[in-house]
This record gives C-alpha cells, sequence and structure tokens, in this order.
C-alpha cells in the first residue's frame, strides 16, 4: 500500500460537504469564521476537480486559493488540465513565478512530454536542460532522441535499455526505438527482445507496438497471439523458419503464463528445432520461471534444458536460484546469479545468496568456522607456516579457502541492521543484531531549516488536507532530487525529525532511511501509541517486537490509512476480517467505522495476528504472509521439503507477499533490540518451514 488514502478529520468533513454540495467556500467561511477555511475548502475541491478533469470548476476555485500554503499546487492543476491549449509564454511565466519549487518542475515534466508528443524538438531542447527531477523514463528518450538528431551520435544503447525496462509502450522510447531502428541503430533483434519482455510482462500491447517497427505485417498477430497461443503453435503450416518463428517463440511465452507445463511440451515435440539456440533458453528459461512461481518440482528439470544462462534476463535468473535454493542445488545458484547482470548482483538478496552458494550446503556453525577472518601472519611466521605446511596442500582446499574469503568479503560488505539480508549477512559473521549508536543530536539551526523549508512546508500542509499523494511528492522532491544527490544526511535527518514532530511517521521513516553513513533508530523504528501497542501485545501472549514490526509495515503507524483493497487503519484490517475478528473475541457492539479507532484497531489486528500465529504453530514467517496474503496461500506456499525460513521467504510466490515478510521479520528483530536494550537473532525467528506436523492441531479453517 504505497499510497493509502489518508483524511484528516477536517479534510474528510469539507470532502463530504463538498460532494454532496452542502459546503462551498462561502458556507465554509461562515461556518468557521476563518479565512483559512475558505482557502482549504478551496484547495481541496480543486484537488478533487483536478483529478476528474473539471478544467471550469478548477478556473472558478483558482481565486480562493489565492495566499494559502498550497497555491503553487492550485496554479498547478488549473494550468496543467488546459496544458494542450496553453500558449509557451503563458507555460514559462509559470515556471518563472514558481522557480525552485516542485510544482516548476513537475509542470516542466508535463511540457516536455507534451512537446515530445508534439515533435516540437527546438522547444524540447531549450527547456530540458533545466529539468531536475530527471526521472521520467519518457523524457530521457525523447532527450537521447533529440540528442541523436542535432549531434547524429548514437545514444542506441541507452534507448535500448530504457524501451526493454518500459513495460508499457509509450510515445517516448516507442518514437524513439522508431527512428533509431530506421537508422539502423537499433537491430531486428533488438526489436524482438522487446517483444519478448512486453509479451512476458502480459503486455499484448507493447508488443504488438514493438512488432509493428520490424514486420508490420505480422503485427495484427501479437494479439491473437496473445489471447489464443495454443491455436498458433499447433498450426501445421508453420514448419520452416521466418519471421512467424519469433511469433511461436511469443506464442510460448503466453501458453507459459497460464500452462507452463503445455508450453515445455509444445517446445520439446514441436518448437524446438524451430528456434534458435538464444530462442530456446529463453522459452525454457520463461517456462521454468512461470513453473517456480508455483513452487513445481518440474522447475528445475525446465531450467536444466537451458545451454546458456547469459541468454536469461536477469528476472528468469532470479527464480532459477530461487528453484535452485529449494533443492539445495548450490552450484547452479552461484552459476545463476553470476550469471545476472551487475545491476541485480549488487542487489543485498542475491549478494547474501552467492555468499552462501560459495560456502555450498554447509550448517550455520560450520560456516562461520570457515568465515573467521585470518590474521595476517608477519614475514617470519608466514615463512615458518611455509615450512610447516603439508607439501600436498590440495587443489580442493586451496579453492574452498578462497572461496571462503570470497564470501567473507561479500557478507563483511553488506552487514548491518538495515534489512533482512543484511542483518543475515551479521549473523553469518558471528554478530548478533544491535542498536547502532545515535548520530550526534540535531541543532536548533539545522531543525529550523527544516521548519522554513517551503517545500516541506506544502508537502505537510497537502498532507493535513488530506492530499495525501501530492504531499509525499512534493516531500519526495524536495528531499530526494532538488538538488543534485538529494540532501545530506543531516538535513535528511532534519526533515526527518520534522516529519516526526508531526506524526507523519511515514515521511518520518523513509526519509531517515535514506541517510547513508548515520542511522538514527528513533527516527527509522519509531513506537508510536507505545503502552497500548506493548500493553495489548503482552495481554494476548504476542511479541510487542512482531507487532510493531508489522504496524511499521503495514500503515507507517498512519491511524486513518486506507489501502486500495479497503483494509484500513494502523494493522490494516478488512472490513470482513475485522467483523469476523470482533465477533471472536467477544467484542460486542462493533460497526465498521470503529476500524479506524486507534485502540479498536489494535485489538482487532492483534487479535487477529495470534490466531494466525497459533495456527501456523508459532512461525513468524508464515503467519507475516498469512496475515498479508490470507491463510489459504502459505498453506499451499509451505507444502514441499522442510526450508530454512529464508529459502522458503525468497521463494514466495508473490512479489508484495514476499518482500512484506521479509521486511516484517526484518522490522521485528529491530524492534525488539530497541525494546530489549539486547542483541537480537533474525535467524532464531526464522526458523524452518515445512508441511504441517500431522500431530499439529488441526487447522483453524475459520480463519478469513
Amino acid at each position: 500500500m504505497l499510497f493509502p488514502t489518508i483524511l484528516t478529520p477536517l479534510a474528510l468533513a469539507l470532502t463530504v460537504g463538498l460532494a454532496a454540495g452542502l459546503i462551498t467556500p462561502t458556507t465554509a467561511h461562515a461556518q468557521s469564521g476563518s479565512a483559512t477555511a475558505v482557502a482549504d475548502a478551496a484547495v481541496v475541491e480543486m484537488g478533487q476537480a483536478f483529478r476528474k478533469g473539471d478544467r471550469k470548476r478548477l478556473a472558478q476555485l483558482l481565486p480562493q486559493a489565492q495566499g494559502h500554503v498550497l497555491q503553487p499546487w492550485a496554479a498547478y492543476w488549473e494550468l496543467k488540465a488546459r496544458l494542450d491549449d496553453a500558449s509557451p509564454q503563458e507555460v514559462q511565466d509559470f515556471l518563472a513565478r514558481h522557480a525552485g519549487s516542485y510544482v516548476e518542475d513537475r509542470l516542466r515534466n508535463d511540457w516536455l512530454l507534451l512537446l515530445g508528443r508534439r515533435r516540437d524538438w527546438s522547444l524540447f531542447a531549450a527547456e530540458y536542460p533545466a529539468y531536475r527531477m530527471r526521472d521520467d523514463r519518457e523524457v530521457r528518450c525523447y532527450s537521447l532522441l533529440v540528442h541523436h538528431l542535432r549531434t547524429g551520435e548514437d545514444v542506441s544503447a541507452e534507448v535500448r535499455r530504457l524501451w526493454h525496462a518500459q513495460r508499457d509502450a509509450d510515445d517516448g522510447c516507442q518514437h524513439a526505438a522508431d527512428r533509431l531502428v530506421s537508422a539502423r541503430l537499433l537491430k531486428p533483434a533488438d526489436v524482438w527482445r522487446k517483444a519478448r519482455l512486453a509479451m512476458d510482462a502480459n503486455r499484448p500491447r507493447a508488443a504488438r507496438a514493438a512488432v509493428d517497427l520490424v514486420a508490420p505485417d505480422l503485427s495484427d498477430l501479437v494479439s491473437e497471439v496473445h489471447a489464443r497461443p495454443q491455436r498458433y503453435l499447433d498450426n501445421r503450416k508453420l514448419t520452416v523458419r521466418t519471421k512467424r518463428q519469433e511469433l511461436g517463440l511469443l506464442a510460448l511465452l503466453s501458453l507459459a503464463r497460464d500452462d507452463p507445463d503445455q508450453a515445455a511440451q509444445r517446445l520439446e515435440q514441436r518448437w524446438g528445432p524451430l528456434l534458435t539456440e538464444e530462442e530456446r533458453n529463453w522459452a525454457w528459461g520463461a517456462i521454468g520461471r512461470q513453473a517456480a512461481q508455483r513452487l513445481s518440482d518440474q522447475a528445475m528439470p525446465y531450467f536444466d534444458n537451458v545451454s546458456r544462462d547469459r541468454d536469461l534476463t536477469d528476472d528468469m535468473l532470479a527464480w532459477k536460484t530461487r528453484a535452485a535454493l529449494r533443492q539445495g542445488r548450490w552450484p547452479v545458484v552461484l552459476s545463476a546469479i553470476n550469471a545476472m547482470s551487475d545491476e541485480a548482483r549488487a542487489d543485498p538478496t542475491w549478494t547474501y545468496w552467492k555468499a552462501r552458494a560459495l560456502l555450498g550446503g554447509l550448517a550455520p556453525s560450520a560456516r562461520q568456522a570457515l568465515l573467521q577472518p585470518v590474521a595476517a601472519p608477519t614475514s617470519s611466521s608466514a615463512s615458518a607456516a611455509t615450512d610447516s605446511a603439508p607439501h600436498g596442500t590440495s587443489a580442493a582446499s586451496r579453492r574452498a579457502h578462497e572461496a571462503a574469503a570470497e564470501a567473507r568479503s561479500l557478507l563483511a560488505g553488506m552487514a548491518s541492521g538495515r534489512g533482512f539480508y543484511e542483518q543475515l549477512a551479521l549473523e553469518e559473521l558471528g554478530q548478533r543484531i544491535e542498536v547502532p549508536p545515535p548520530p550526534p543530536p540535531l541543532s536548533a539551526e539545522e531543525k529550523a531549516a527544516a521548519r522554513r523549508n517551503p517545500g516541506l512546508q506544502r508537502a505537510l500542509a497537502a498532507i493535513a488536507l488530506g492530499l495525501r499523494q501530492d504531499g509525499v511528492r512534493e516531500w519526495n522532491y524536495t528531499t530526494n532530487l532538488h538538488q543534485s544527490g538529494g540532501m545530506s544526511d543531516r538535513d535528511l535527518l532534519a526533515a526527518a525529525d520534522l516529519a516526526c514532530e508531526r506524526e507523519v511517521w511515514d515521511r518520518c521513516i523513509n526519509t531517515s532511511e535514506r541517510t547513508r553513513t548515520v542511522v538514527d533508530v528513533t527516527q527509522r523504528f519509531p513506537m508510536p501509541f507505545r503502552d497500548a501497542v506493548v500493553r495489548r501485545a503482552r495481554e494476548i501472549s504476542l511479541d510487542p517486537a512482531y507487532v510493531y514490526g508489522l504496524i511499521r509495515q503495514e500503515s507507517r503507524f498512519i491511524m486513518d490509512a486506507r489501502s486500495h483493497v479497503g483494509a484500513s487503519g494502523l494493522m490494516q484490517v478488512m472490513p470482513a476480517t475485522a467483523r469476523w475478528t470482533a465477533r471472536k473475541i467477544g467484542m460486542t457492539g462493533f460497526t465498521a467505522e470503529q476500524i479506524t479507532d486507534r485502540d479498536t484497531n489494535i485489538a482487532i489486528g492483534t487479535a487477529y495476528l495470534k490466531l494466525v500465529l497459533d495456527d501456523f504453530g508459532g512461525s513468524m514467517p508464515l503467519a507475516a504472509a498469512a496475515y498479508n496474503a490470507g491463510p489459504s496461500r502459505p498453506r499451499a506456499w509451505r507444502n514441499g521439503p522442510v526450508l530454512e525460513a529464508a529459502i522458503w521467504a525468497e521463494n514466495v510466490p508473490f512479489s508484495e507477499t514476499r518482500d512484506y515478510v521479509k521486511k516484517v521479520l526484518a522490522n521485528t528483530t529491530n524492534y525488539a533490540a530497541i525494546l530489549s536494550g539486547q542483541g537480537q537473532s533474525l535467524r532464531a525467528r526464522l526458523g524452518t518451514v515445512g508441511p504441517r506436523d500431522s500431530a499439529a492441531t488441526a487447522e483453524n479453517r475459520d480463519l478469513p
């Protein structure tokens, strides 16, 4: 839930009144007796009108937002809604009037996109150097094309990277690719790769747009290949290699998404000889990935058909690694990670598992023994050691020590309390998760500078009025993008301190997490409502650290957060789950409106978490997965071999739940260190995961 909808009581009242036509800026003024309330109401309604595309209402309300702290946003909404009709001079006047602000660069981003679609390269080239955010992939593609058109420089490598990374078809990267294909700087193979990536991601429109660049006569078939892949694959007329074989690969990718076994059968029985080695490897990689996401035992046999790992995408290699971890095939884990791109290998996930793969399937105690650093010998001791060493030291022994040294280096480079794999790396090196020393206290001037920052002021004002998405964007721009490289660590700590002071906990946490050289755990792991949370958790024999770890991930301590699926409150409880749990714990008179009440939400959320934890035999990883995805899914995911829980968690098929489980457990370990004042073990909280013990109590099938 990246951007839960948050409405303060004032904003909620204004929103309801405005929607019902009961509150207008005039009546709001009469009711409140304050010009501020009039402007607040106007700004809230303008936000709604902007999302509806109501240009007339935006123009009517704009004068009433004059003087408000969010007047720049009001002006932005009004101009953005009619940007297609605005003159270049009007745009330049807005940019000059709001120079240095987020809305200036936001409108510049919108203007550059419009200029790109209009092919107005002259105005685009004049405006682009002033663009500060530089985080819009489509704008970047336009800028690369403009540079190529003006200088003739080959920009195909970066255009290809950006185009391939974009899931949906957009004009910027698609048009740049089109021009570079015409200039023969992008090759047909690059275009077909884009089509594969799009089909792999279930984006047939993007696949068709790519095919249209090199085989326009076939692009109409892409929709058919996507919708009815079996019919295309079973067409007996396709017996010689043509461009249609590329469509056959797209059909295999489409079929694999729904039925990897059927796709494998057609690849083995007919299509293998019609594809190149690289195409076959891609097909097997896609089939293996789909099987791995189903936790199928066939995943590794499918991956074993791949003759060159370098032909696979990073995502395929990630799932090959996960499947190999489930089967304990450490050499395959190592080779798959080594085949990943440099960017993918730098992820802590694969850094950790590469280190583990270098050590093979050793038990924790044996790994730690190998990972102990070896003191550098003096020249005399080195000579003595050499003289006393067995003359027949084996090559295998030397390789084992070299692998251990590389693993030690990888783990030492990532070990910290920051995240799941960073904590596991600490434990591999024989250390526990401790509370780091606090940074030097912020000075009065550092705090005052944060309070004076106009971007932070606007962000907090927007959030207070319920315009959370807009406020979050302004806040993130101010801290991350306004200046090159973002704020310094001290400035980030001061901004986070301001957010904590205002109880805007998500900005407090996320901002503090960006510091590079210092860690303030009071900001990263705050404990609002401590008495209520700890008391309730202990009443029902729950670890308070686990409750805090879950709340931090669920809502970032925002009491009236609402997810896109309807979960509400601190612990993000679904309405049906709340009603069921309230009955289960004897809470009489419960109504849906009570779910955002702090104590009610904590009581229901902790009760449900306790029921789930008990149903899964006290396994924190399984209970976290059940809290996020419902209990039926982890019941199925636990079937198979008994695995260390880190391997099990890495194989959770849903990316959201996989990330959730890891973050909740890492959060829990940090909160335990803070609450206890003692070093903690993530590994001890993970344990192992496997099929339900037949001697255990029956599953609670009533759990929603």
